[in-house]
C-alpha cells in the first residue's frame, strides 16, 4: 500500500513538472491578449479635425492649385465656428474664393473635405469698383457695386436674368452682413471665362456678386448649394483684425 502511494505520488509530481509550464504558458499568452490594444483603423473616418492644416494643405496639393496655406488656416478656423454656432449646415464642402490673386488666375476652389480633392478650380470675378485685374477695395454698402469679403453660407437656388444663381447669406457682421440685401449671388456671367481673357487682359466685373463662368455654373452651384461655407478672402487688415468670426 505504501509502496502504490509512493508511486501515485511520483505520477503526480512527473505531472506537475510537465503539465505546469505550459499552464504558466497559457495564462501569460491569455494576459498579454486582454491587455493589448489594437486599433480598427477600417472603422474610423478619416475626418479633417484629425488633421493638421498643413496636412491636409499638402494632401490636397493647394500649392499647385496656387493657393496659399494661410487662407485654407482661416477658411477652416472660420467653418469650424460656424458649424458649432450652427449656421453651416454641411461642413463636407467648403469654398474658397482667394481675391488676393489676378482675375486671370482661377481663383475659386470648391473642396471636398470628406474624400479630400479640389473638386472644381474655376474663375471668379469681383465687383466693378473694387478694382480692375486685382481687388483691392471692398465695401458692405448697397449700391456700392464692390465685393464683400468674409464668410457666407449657401442658401437656395432660382433662376434670373443670369439663368441658375444661388443665394448667399454673409455672416460677417460689419463685412458681408448686408450681402442678402443686395442680392449678392453667385451667377455665371460671360465676362469670367478664358475666352474672354483671350481677348481682354483681365476678367469683367460684376455688380458686386462673385460671377463664375456659365459652363461650371451649373455644376458648381448645385455642388456647393443648401448650406455650405464660402469664404471670400483678401489680405485686407481691417478685415483680419476686426473680423469676429476668424479672431475669436
Amino acid at each position: 500500500m505504501k509502496f502504490r502511494s509512493l508511486i501515485v505520488a511520483l505520477l503526480l509530481a512527473v505531472l506537475a513538472i510537465v503539465v505546469g509550464p505550459v499552464v504558466s504558458a497559457g495564462k501569460r499568452h491569455s494576459s498579454h491578449t486582454d491587455t493589448r490594444k489594437i486599433p480598427n483603423t477600417a472603422s474610423v473616418p478619416d475626418s479633417s479635425q484629425n488633421l493638421t492644416v498643413s496636412t491636409l494643405y499638402e494632401r490636397l496639393k493647394l500649392d499647385s492649385f496656387g493657393l496659399e496655406e494661410k487662407v485654407l488656416e482661416y477658411a477652416l478656423k472660420g467653418q469650424e465656428k460656424l458649424e458649432a454656432a450652427g449656421k453651416i449646415r454641411n461642413a463636407g464642402i467648403l469654398s474658397i474664393c482667394d481675391f488676393s490673386q489676378s482675375s486671370r488666375k482661377k481663383r475659386l476652389y470648391v473642396i471636398d473635405l470628406e474624400s479630400r480633392k479640389v473638386v472644381m478650380n474655376t474663375y471668379v470675378a469681383h465687383g466693378r469698383n473694387s478694382g480692375s485685374e486685382y481687388a483691392t477695395s471692398f465695401s458692405n454698402t448697397p449700391e456700392s457695386h464692390k465685393s464683400s469679403l468674409g464668410f457666407y453660407v449657401t442658401e437656395n437656388t432660382y433662376y434670373g436674368e443670369h439663368g441658375l444663381a444661388l443665394k448667399i447669406r454673409g455672416l460677417d457682421k460689419g463685412f458681408n452682413d448686408r450681402a442678402w440685401d443686395r442680392a449678392i449671388v453667385i451667377h455665371g456671367a460671360k465676362y469670367a471665362d478664358d475666352r474672354f481673357l483671350r481677348a481682354n487682359p483681365f476678367l469683367g466685373r460684376s455688380f458686386g456678386c462673385p460671377a463664375i463662368p456659365y459652363k461650371d455654373s451649373e455644376e458648381l452651384i448645385n455642388t456647393i448649394k443648401g448650406g455650405t461655407c464660402l469664404f471670400i478672402y483678401h489680405p485686407t487688415q481691417k478685415y483680419l483684425k476686426q473680423s469676429k468670426i476668424i479672431n475669436t
